[in-house]
């Protein structure tokens, strides 16, 4: 523990200490949860041997002890450099000056409050204004869903299009596209009431409405946007209550013109142990899902996520990196940052060595159960040679043979192009695995041996 931190905690200054424990807090978790969990949390007092806070509730003293109280402990042994009790005050009924004190200490962008005997504070949008359509890469697999949001911007509450559906597997862009339009709405429309949440979170808060017997002020609020946005709507799966209230909320914005725009894992009809008449509204409106990207599209975001964080990258390590990961926008984005990381804290070059390496950590284990890396390892393992020389130009009969298995199995075993094989082997041209492949197949017809010898490594792949 430095002098600063001593001087402050003899001075038992309880609210710069856990404004220091939040510092640390902030880098450990979400933002969501962050706001959610710790803005609303007041630090009170400070002995020997205890932090004292104040919460807004019972149900809210569960949720830290279960999902968060280490995190918290850490940073207090960090800022203070021993464990502390943890002392939780639950607020009743707070006076005029509580409630101030409240809404004081959250910072500007803070999760919507549910208060007794209060009016609610000024709406946080909680849209992040990172997510645009101008750094929306456009594909053949998000066209449909990308025009039908850039109407409803446009034109909220008035198209056809209402509620807005999208559906898509994680990682593939659903969650940039609904704040994009929201943000699009709010730089278009300032007057309107637009506000984004994860479903997750409307659960939250609702269960601290009932709390504090504020279930009419709850469900007022949010009849009152004029732009409602809930991600991960399938989260709302087993939460009966939950489900009746959204219900009455979405039929109120829906009968008014407003706008509902919501995302989901799967289209409303495969969305078992949701309430029917729910299904059936989501349905209403249009339905758009986004598929993963080709590899164009996976080019293109390479690229633009290359310029947005002043990386440089080589032609040929962007199409190594767009052939071998292929399911999502996030894997693809996350091999650039590792591959960033790795060079900056090891002081590497970035090279076709580094990027194969990065691909085969990143990318899911769906990917990689049978890659060009996995044919290439089984290979060399059973001629025992090192991996770096089937991407030499070494001629040798024994390197040669393995090297043209390893691009025959590829082409077999994988969905990979001739030129991503290629590019795996050294950077050779396509035209060398087409002749490899033809060759290995003639072996197969005339030599037991060679039949022999591809089914051995089958086996071991």
């Amino acid at each position: 523990m430095n002098s600063s931190n001593s001087d402050v905690k003899n001075n038992k200054d309880v609210n710069l200490i856990w404004k220091e424990c939040l510092v640390y807090i902030k880098e450990q978790i979400p933002p969501l949860t962050y706001l959610t969990w710790f803005t609303p949390i007041i630090p009170l007092e400070l002995t020997d041997s205890t932090i004292k806070v104040q919460v807004p509730s019972e149900f809210f003293i569960d949720w830290i002890e279960e999902k968060y109280r280490s995190v918290i402990d850490n940073a207090i042994t960090n800022i203070l450099g021993q464990k502390y009790n943890l002392v939780y005050v639950v607020l009743h009924n707070p006076e005029k000056e509580d409630y101030e004190n409240i809404i004081a200490a959250t910072e500007p962008q803070t999760k919507i409050q549910i208060k007794l005997d209060k009016p609610l504070p000024k709406h946080d949008t909680h849209i992040n204004i990172r997510y645009t359509f101008e750094n929306f890469i456009k594909g053949e697999g998000n066209q449909l869903a990308r025009a039908a949001a850039v109407a409803i911007s446009d034109n909220p509450g008035q198209t056809s299009f209402n509620p807005f559906f999208i559906y898509a597997g994680v990682g593939l862009g659903k969650t940039h596209l609904i704040h994009a339009i929201g943000n699009n709405i709010i730089k278009k429309f300032p007057d309107k009431k637009v506000i984004y949440l994860p479903s997750d979170l409307f659960t939250v808060q609702f269960v601290e409405a009932i709390q504090a017997n504020k279930v009419n002020d709850f469900s007022s609020f949010y009849k009152g946007m004029d732009v409602l946005i809930i991600d991960d709507i399938h989260d709302l799966i087993g939460k009966e209550k939950t489900q009746d209230l959204f219900f009455h909320v979405f039929n109120t914005l829906h009968q008014s013109g407003k706008q509902i725009v919501l995302s989901s894992d799967k289209p409303p009809k495969d969305l078992k142990g949701l309430n029917e008449r729910l299904i059936s509204r989501f349905q209403w409106g249009l339905s758009a899902d986004m598929q993963p990207p080709d590899f164009e599209t996976r080019i293109a975001i390479l690229r633009n996520k290359c310029q947005s964080i002043g990386m440089s990258l080589s032609k040929e390590i962007i199409e190594y990196i767009a052939y071998n990961i292929t399911s999502n926008i996030r894997e693809l984005e996350g091999c650039l940052i590792k591959l960033l990381a790795d060079s900056s804290f090891n002081s590497r070059d970035i090279n076709l060595e580094l990027a194969r390496k990065t691909v085969n950590e990143v990318a899911t284990k769906k990917n990689l159960q049978i890659s060009i890396d996995t044919i290439t390892k089984a290979v060399c393992n059973y001629f025992e040679i090192a991996e770096t020389k089937l991407r030499e130009k070494n001629r040798r009969k024994e390197i040669a043979l393995a090297r043209q298995i390893a691009m025959y199995l590829s082409k077999e075993l994988t969905n990979s192009s001739l030129k991503a094989i290629g590019l795996n082997f050294g950077g050779r041209d396509h035209s060398t695995v087409i002749h490899a492949h033809n060759l290995i197949n003639k072996l197969i017809e005339k030599d037991y041996t060679i039949k022999s010898t591809i089914e051995k490594i089958k086996s071991l792949i």
